[in-house]
């Protein structure tokens, strides 16, 4: 049986246009992509042998182009199609933001550290600068590595701040072993950038952790 003969709101195109993206498995949104399956095999099960053998969606995303288009039932084409898809959502969650429109919805600024540093395979801290207003003026990945004392410098991040005349600052460091919660160390840091920052009437909006699932935000949890 091929996806034609399933009943027509199944159908993971049907399926799309009548409930919206948000109705569709991993694996069907794939198979939107892929278009067609091979032979004893459909688009939704070639999606979900895909997702296997990658140990799921980020796995199978996080390979370059040219990883892709090695895995079978993908090939150049198709490869090609799902890292420009991947490329468009990063420029339109970070587009807004780049325009100088304001930070005002925490989740905005949440979505936009996440695109910018779950798949890193590598810890990175980095800094969203933002005017009095709280447009954002600039991302910049700061210092790369364990994030503890030693290696996130107040003075580094103080002169950054001067230099993009920063009124406010969201902080965001990723943990690539896909746990968001903060460490003492994560704690310890920002009390000192808290404090070096205050010394130029720079705030500390938040700090942001980010693993698998929601990012974990220091604001959010009392913790600034």
């Amino acid at each position: 049986m091929t996806i034609r003969d399933w009943p027509e709101s199944e159908r993971p195109r049907e399926k799309l246009m009548a409930r919206g993206a948000p109705a569709l498995s991993d694996a069907e949104l794939l198979a939107v992509f892929i278009g067609s399956g091979q032979r004893g095999c459909d688009a939704v099960e070639l999606g979900r042998s895909l997702l296997a053998d990658a140990g799921g969606l980020r796995g199978l995303l996080e390979r370059s182009a040219a990883e892709l288009g090695g895995l079978r039932g993908l090939g150049p084409a198709r490869a090609c199609r799902l890292a420009a898809a991947l490329e468009l959502a990063s420029r339109h969650l970070a587009g807004g933001l780049h325009r100088g429109e304001a930070v005002s919805d925490p989740d905005t600024a949440a979505r936009f550290l996440a695109l910018k540093l779950r798949h890193l395979p590598h810890e990175v801290f980095a800094c969203l600068y933002l005017d009095t207003r709280h447009r954002m003026l600039g991302f910049e990945e700061l210092f790369r590595g364990t994030i503890d004392g030693a290696q996130v410098h107040p003075r580094e991040v103080v002169r950054r701040c001067l230099a993009h005349n920063a009124a406010a600052v969201i902080l965001a460091h990723n943990h690539p072993s896909g746990v968001p919660e903060p460490s003492a160390a994560d704690r310890a840091i920002t009390a000192r950038l808290r404090e070096a920052l205050a010394m130029i009437d720079v705030r500390v909006l938040d700090h942001l952790v980010i693993g698998e699932g929601a990012p974990v935000s220091f604001a959010a949890r009392g913790l600034l």
